[in-house]
């Protein structure tokens, strides 16, 4: 009991630590936003080039171009699957193809779901989802086959812990899995102790792309 104490104090001061590096890198953007933003309008007033150029960059190539996700698979002695292959970074406007349901990681949306323990009564769409992996979150993912009360549990259990969402998903194999970036599980419910190792190790965790970046001021629906 203590032990599992401690965890939970060591996992919130380290989120509280991630949070505290986020807001001064927003006030660095925020200078940094300010002066490029000087640079575009003089860029346009010497002929518009940057703004064209800035829109081409953004994600015009097709979906299963934007994917980059090939791999496959490895399953860990803890039961956590590792994705051994490559996955994209790149911001894309267009839908991704992912090779598995839900996705572990990937070329993903310019816009992240919000993650700050939000819970989605409806889908949502992956390619918004994946970015907040990318940013250290855990996605909590059910299919019909789940049973209520196991989701209302892991939903009081997500709205408690930040860095998390959770929402369904009807073309996942599996009644509930658990997935960070570039790994996944299944677990059996909201008492399974899988999920808090889970959420111990991945929230904000060794994989995280882009640790203490917001999980707060994307998309909410």
């Amino acid at each position: 009991m203590g032990t599992a104490k401690k965890s939970s104090a060591a996992r919130t001061a380290r989120i509280e630590e991630m949070r505290r590096a986020e807001q001064a890198r927003e006030r660095r953007n925020r200078i940094l936003v300010v002066a490029a933003s000087v640079v575009v309008v003089a860029g346009l007033v010497a002929g518009g080039v940057v703004l064209v150029q800035a829109q081409s960059d953004d994600g015009g190539s097709s979906a299963a171009d934007d994917a980059k996700t090939a791999g496959k698979f490895a399953t860990d002695a803890d039961g956590v699957r590792a994705w051994k292959g490559t996955l994209g970074r790149e911001h894309v406007t267009k839908s991704v193809d992912y090779p598995v349901t839900p996705p572990v990681g990937g070329d993903h949306n310019p816009v992240w779901m919000n993650c700050n323990g939000d819970v989605y009564e409806d889908e949502i769409n992956p390619a918004n989802a994946v970015h907040s992996l990318e940013h250290g979150a855990v996605w909590v993912t059910y299919n019909g086959d789940a049973p209520e009360a196991e989701v209302e549990a892991l939903a009081a259990k997500v709205r408690k812990t930040p860095y998390t969402l959770m929402s369904p998903v009807d073309g996942q194999k599996d009644p509930v899995v658990l997935t960070a970036w570039g790994h996944q599980r299944t677990v059996t419910g909201a008492a399974d102790p899988a999920v808090d190792a889970f959420l111990e190790k991945f929230v904000q965790g060794q994989q995280t792309p882009e640790p203490g970046a917001a999980c707060t001021g994307g998309l909410s629906k």
